[in-house]
């Protein structure tokens, strides 16, 4: 058995300090509602916003609901009444959501629904989109 003494104890306790005051240590999430964008503020002066209703489990939320935010530790979110979570390294990364939530995301416009198709059919049927002026002609 190693044993430690009063002073070997202090020092480290005073080490880990020091370096913790250092990381990136979440100690403030919240919903900013002018920005749409959840606000989690660190320890060493730092800040990250993600857009609140770009997360899976939040797009049809309130504001009401969004400003619930926790901290979760030192390394998540949480919405008790909505039973979302989210890691914040995670969010930092970009990562919204499921996969299938992520790639539906980047898709966006790309998707062909019926009603997409007939309004392109019916906008080639006038002629397409406008030609683009080019300047000094």
């Amino acid at each position: 058995m190693v044993e430690v003494t009063d002073a070997e104890l202090g020092e480290a306790k005073r080490r880990w300090e020091k370096e913790r005051a250092q990381r990136s240590i979440p100690v403030s999430a919240r919903f900013d509602v002018p920005s749409g964008r959840i606000v989690v503020e660190f320890a060493n002066g730092a800040a990250f916003m993600v857009p609140g209703r770009s997360l899976e489990g939040l797009t049809d939320a309130t504001d009401g609901q969004l400003a619930e935010v926790e901290l979760l530790g030192e390394t998540g979110l949480h919405w008790e009444r909505l039973d979302v979570d989210y890691s914040i390294s995670g969010l930092m990364r970009g990562v919204f959501g499921s996969r299938t939530f992520m790639d539906a995301q980047r898709k966006g416009g790309q998707s062909r629904s019926s009603a997409k198709v007939a309004a392109s059919r019916a906008n080639g049927a006038k002629g397409g989109r406008p030609r683009k002026a080019v300047n000094g002609s």
